[in-house]
């Protein structure tokens, strides 16, 4: 095989020496031809055998993606990549957040660039479309995108054809089932505590008491939001070549129904449909010019129900779902907590989105040793969203609303036009590959904006009639964040340029550097990013040419630069929108104030980075090892911070800026061991471990920020300089006053007998704001990933396990209390009720200063899960091919069955994708375990 015909194989990636294991494995009648095969990667604009690779890049292939229940493609490979914390998030159709090697900006995503095209949002892309992924990860490697990965990067390259035609069809069904749901307090216990608390804050009186006769309802609120549902998919793909045209052709359906309990109301659950196309083709001119298409079309409809989990947790057990007398949702009387089932059911809310991206590209050679390529890729998604909520009939009349229905029509698009020079050329025992490259790229978005109410529903989307309403209100062409309407465009243009030497395969250099131009700053514009990387073969020294361990042991080293812009224009804006407007005679007008203090020149965030890694590869390649130790610098990060001295501003706690520098550092390495006993037997097993410490080392002015979710205005989370970003902050807890005198002695002011004891940090006696502290972090101080796979004749079994250690939780869900919320079952069990009954639990009662933010609602977020779980069965060779076809392989798989853990929640693994609230479990869509049944056919 050609090198130039490897550049753009999918099998490049990781056929053999993958750097992951996972439940695919491979046939048994290709081993041996797979292991011939030099590996190579796919970089920035290119490609390079791994074996000369100085900077630091994970590895995925197409079989870590296979027969994974998952409609993203980023979630299958979670705990695969040392470096890479993925946390999935349970809601169809959502996206993980992926962080590489630690939190490197507060604002923008790690970018994925899918054969040229530049994207954040990859939802559209089939798993089964995919042939290779390379994650970057060191800013050597990432500096050749210099503006568009200061958040990591991933090159994704889908399948292309190749040889005689060949057909492929996946199909899989299951069931997906919400696991480790909280157990609560029933109906019985709820009284008990409710009257428990009456007795705590009456001094003793019983007045207002309950009993069950009152209330013989015992409601489990999660059985009523929750259902077991369906989840599946059908696949099919064409590949192969008619002379110098060569083509890939796939189309594909996914339906998962969602886990939120549809069918009642107007509620359309919480589904999420998707249905794609993919054409790849290419065609060989001449011997010297190609030229190629890559086409995708997806179509997705996502229901995006209210979701009601923070409702169902705190609902009291004692109310029914409907009025058995008036037939219509109960109405919780004198509690102000809506209805959870009436919550879903009567609220209904869709998005339709249509996606076209089409990348076209050509192809030169000329002069022998030059390569030119032009690629333009272009990305339309217009997606289209309505909001109707109805007429609440389950609250007082006085509270009743009329109807309202908000409509969203968006446009998206965007462009990436690439220009590349390849000179590649070798002398001697010296190899020499440079590149210089042009390159723009523009996005555009816009929205349209409709409200009205009184619109009357029927439950077809044709009576969804804005013009049927009243007060209609239309904004378009403009700007309006009251209304979360933005308007905008981002224009970066870069010329940039690389320089690959090797001697002999032993010495290795690395260097590129970037210059990139971009709208969204207003001074400063452009900027510079250099990197450079370099590694030692030591294996391919003369003195290491008897020894028969090593097939691979190299060094390498590396540093990079890189820059994010993407600080948004909108932070110029000093204006706030009047809600009311302004008046002219009788008529309103939408208006605006100056009331706030803006910082013109925000400029650029830097990202700076040094890695040194060893890999190793022993025992005929039995073995690998992959260990680095990293250094990563973020500064001039845009957020707020808190400029309290000046008054008059409405911004005065949240002054955007260039106001923070991070540190992320930490050692991760990935072993992999793959051994084939004889022709029947194989197996292989595969680990991998990160450290991460981050850390926030400066903050504009010595300032700080208070932020995120709060409580009766005392906020959760502090950025400062010396703790982890997204960091908890509030009272110590030291234990539970058991008298009260003990309490009267305290300093604490009110306190008595039953409430959290809180640490007097300064020493003074008296407990106040001052003696707030750091609670913990939401970043795991370590991630880890490993499993094992074995072939035993025609039968396959893998599984794999993920987990994390070293994060903190804020449990939200049970600080959030403003009266009569119902309690869990842990809380029943172990609460203060009297002296020497807990030192950890508080009494019972509805006083604020029991939920102040405090040490009790920060949990361990550790876990360790059983990530997926599958047993397959190839149809023997000889049998499947007196069927006239290829391959037969069936198969059952298991999602997330099992995860140990000790956060008092649905699970530990939270997808808030707001950086700063990471940590915060405030209404989160729980994780599901997915059980399914598939099949892979090729013929």
């Amino acid at each position: 095989m050609k090198q130039r015909d490897l550049k753009y194989s999918c099998l490049i990636a990781v056929l053999y020496f993958g750097m992951n294991v996972n439940a695919q494995t491979t046939p048994r009648d290709t081993v041996a031809k797979e292991q011939k095969i030099e590996e190579v990667v796919m970089i920035g604009y290119g490609s390079q055998k791994k074996e000369n690779v100085t900077g630091s890049i994970g590895l995925v292939s197409a079989k870590d993606l296979a027969d994974k229940p998952n409609a993203n493609p980023i979630s299958s490979i979670q705990g695969k990549v040392a470096g890479v914390n993925i946390t999935n998030s349970g809601a169809p159709g959502g996206s993980p957040r992926i962080d590489i090697r630690g939190v490197g900006s507060l604002s923008g995503n790690t970018v994925f660039i899918v054969d040229g095209m530049i994207t954040t949002d990859i939802s559209y892309l089939n798993s089964q479309d995919i042939e290779s992924m390379s994650i970057l990860k060191d800013p050597s490697s990432l500096a050749i995108y210099g503006a568009q990965a200061a958040n990591g990067a991933v090159i994704i390259k889908t399948k292309t054809g190749k040889g005689k035609p060949t057909y492929n069809f996946n199909s899989y069904l299951g069931f997906k089932k919400v696991t480790n749901v909280p157990k609560m307090v029933n109906s019985d216990q709820y009284i008990e505590l409710y009257n428990e608390k009456l007795l705590n804050d009456n001094n003793g009186s019983s007045a207002g008491s309950i009993s069950r006769s009152q209330f013989p309802a015992d409601t489990d609120w999660f059985k009523e939001i929750f259902r077991t549902s369906v989840i599946n998919s059908n696949d099919f793909s064409a590949t192969g070549s008619l002379g110098k045209f060569n083509y890939y052709a796939s189309i594909g359906y996914l339906k998962d129904e969602g886990n939120l309990a549809a069918g009642r109301g107007i509620n359309s659950g919480s589904g999420f449909n998707r249905f794609n196309t993919k054409l790849n083709v290419s065609y060989k001119i001449t011997d010297n010019i190609t030229i190629g298409d890559n086409f995708s079309y997806s179509k997705m409809r996502t229901d995006v129900a209210q979701n009601p989990l923070l409702t169902a947790f705190i609902a009291p057990p004692i109310f029914s779902v409907m009025n058995p007398s008036t037939g219509d949702y109960q109405y919780f009387n004198g509690y102000s907590i809506a209805n959870p089932r009436a919550q879903l059911d009567q609220y209904r809310s869709q998005i339709r989105q249509e996606r076209f991206l089409n990348n076209v590209w050509g192809e030169l050679k000329f002069l022998k040793d030059f390569t030119f390529r032009v690629s333009y890729s272009s990305d339309n998604y217009n997606p289209t969203q309505y909001e109707f909520t109805p007429k609440l009939t389950y609250v007082p009349v006085a509270n009743q609303g009329a109807s309202s229905l908000i409509t969203r029509d968006f446009r998206n698009f965007n462009y990436v036009w690439d220009n590349t020079l390849n000179w590649k050329k070798s002398f001697g025992g010296h190899n020499l590959e440079a590149l210089a490259g042009f390159s723009r790229t523009r996005t555009t978005l816009s929205q349209e904006y409709w409200s009205a109410k009184n619109v009357n529903y029927d439950g077809t989307d044709g009576s969804l009639n804005i013009q049927s309403g009243t007060d209609i209100v239309h904004v378009t062409g403009v700007d309006r964040s009251d209304l979360g309407v933005e308007q905008d465009q981002q224009r970066i243009q870069s010329f940039f340029g690389r320089i690959n030497y090797d001697y002999k395969g032993k010495y290795l250099l690395n260097a590129s550097i970037r210059r990139d131009a971009s709208s969204q700053i207003n001074v400063d514009r452009s900027r510079t990013f250099p990197a450079v990387s370099a590694g030692w073969v030591i294996s391919k020294e003369d003195f290491m040419s008897n020894q028969n361990i090593f097939n691979l042991l190299k060094l390498r080293a590396s540093y990079g630069e890189l820059g994010n812009p993407n600080v948004g224009r909108g932070y110029t804006a000093n204006t706030t929108i009047v809600g009311s407007g302004a008046y002219f005679g009788n008529v309103g007008y939408p208006a605006q104030t100056i009331d706030k203090f803006i910082d013109p020149n925000i400029s650029w965030e830097t990202t700076t980075g040094k890695d040194v890694g060893l890999e190793m590869a022993l025992f005929g390649n039995k073995l690998k090892i992959d260990a680095a130790y990293y250094d990563k610098d973020s500064k001039n990060v845009v957020y707020g911070v808190n400029q309290g001295t000046v008054s008059g501003a409405s911004n005065w706690n949240n002054f955007v800026t260039n106001a923070y520098s991070f540190n992320n550092r930490g050692f991760e390495v990935a072993v992999n061991y793959n051994n084939k006993i004889n022709e029947n037997i194989s197996f292989g097993v595969y680990g991998n471990f990160t450290s991460l410490k981050n850390e926030i080392t400066s903050v504009y002015g010595g300032s700080y920020l208070e932020t995120g979710a709060s409580l009766f205005g005392n906020s959760i989370v502090r950025l400062q300089a010396g703790q982890a970003v997204g960091s908890y902050y509030g009272y110590e807890v030291a234990g539970v006053f058991q008298t009260d005198a003990e309490a009267a002695a305290s300093g604490q002011s009110g306190a008595k007998a039953g409430w959290f004891k809180f640490a007097d940090q300064d020493g003074n006696g008296v407990i106040d704001s001052r003696d707030k502290t750091f609670l913990g972090s939401p970043i795991p101080k370590g991630s880890y990933g490993f499993g094992v796979n074995l072939n035993v004749y025609s039968f396959d079994f893998a599984v794999d396990f993920q987990g994390v250690f070293g994060n903190k939780i804020y449990n939200y869900n049970r600080e959030q209390r403003y009266g009569n919320e119902t309690w869990d079952l842990d809380i029943y069990n172990n609460r203060w009720n009297g002296p020497g009954t807990s030192n950890t639990y508080s009494m019972i009662t509805s006083n604020q200063s029991i939920i102040l933010p405090n040490s009790f609602y920060v949990e361990d977020g550790s876990y360790i899960r059983i990530r997926n779980i599958q047993v397959g069965y190839n149809l023997p060779k000889s049998f499947a091919n007196s069927l006239s076809i290829t391959r037969l392989r069936l198969y059952v798989s298991a999602q997330n069955p099992w995860t140990s853990f000790k956060y008092h929640g649905f699970s530990p693994e939270i997808t808030n994708n707001d950086r700063v609230q990471m940590g915060i479990d405030n209404n989160i869509y729980p994780i599901s375990a997915i059980y399914t049944l598939g099949m892979n056919l090729t013929f």
